[in-house]
């Protein structure tokens, strides 16, 4: 599991953040999942380019 510190919105201070398993399929091909979780309240936020959608989620989405 990946972690990194940025500020919270929700907590309002510089946080940890933690990336849980990704269940979406961005982590296909060695690429990073864009989803991230604050470690003390559980705030999600998005990182990246969250519009480009790997082969497997699209497929599932039509």
């Amino acid at each position: 599991m990946s972690v990194s510190q940025w500020p919270c919105p929700t907590c309002g201070d510089d946080t940890e953040f933690v990336q849980p398993p990704c269940v979406d399929g961005h982590t296909e091909g060695g690429a990073e999942c864009p989803e991230w979780a604050c470690a003390d309240c559980g705030t999600a936020i998005v990182t990246g380019d969250a519009a480009v959608l790997p082969a497997a989620a699209a497929a599932r989405a039509a």
